[in-house]
């Protein structure tokens, strides 16, 4: 019997775990695409804390988001648009990789894109490219991938 509420314990660790990493991925999408849309429009106002909100939630993910963590610190603590959008190309990196990981099943509604003049990629919601390394000096440069 003790063998049995084990098991069912430790099962349900493990569900709660993995539940707990896809609401983290959630939420760090969620602030990820608030970044994007900002370096689009050429805007750094509101990407600090937006990466301090990116870093709690890759912390709840323990070592499967510590390069998500590193790389929104770096994304905080950017003194301009073009340290900026070199941090979220790294943060990019991470999220699409931690994306790719969970195979993509919490975040259906995100496209891939990539922009070969930055050679990076980054996800968005919109229909059409808005391009997050050049902003609005070259906003339609880049095409969508395979998720």
């Amino acid at each position: 019997m003790k063998k049995v509420v084990w098991t069912a314990l430790i099962a349900g660790v493990v569900l709660v775990a993995g539940l707990r990493a896809s609401d983290a991925m959630e939420a760090i999408v969620r602030s990820y695409l608030d970044v994007q849309s900002r370096l689009a429009s050429d805007k750094v106002e509101g990407i600090a804390p937006a990466a301090r909100a990116i870093a709690a939630q890759a912390a709840r993910m323990g070592e499967g988001g510590a390069a998500i963590a590193k790389s929104a610190q770096a994304l905080e603590q950017a003194a301009d648009i073009k340290a900026a959008r070199k941090a979220f190309g790294d943060l990019s990196d991470a999220v699409i990789a931690a994306a790719k990981a969970e195979g993509w099943k919490d975040l259906p509604d995100v496209k891939v894109a990539f922009c070969p003049m930055a050679n990076r990629s980054w996800i968005q919601k919109e229909d059409s490219i808005r391009n997050p390394y050049y902003g609005t000096s070259m906003l339609t440069c880049g095409s969508f991938t395979k998720k």
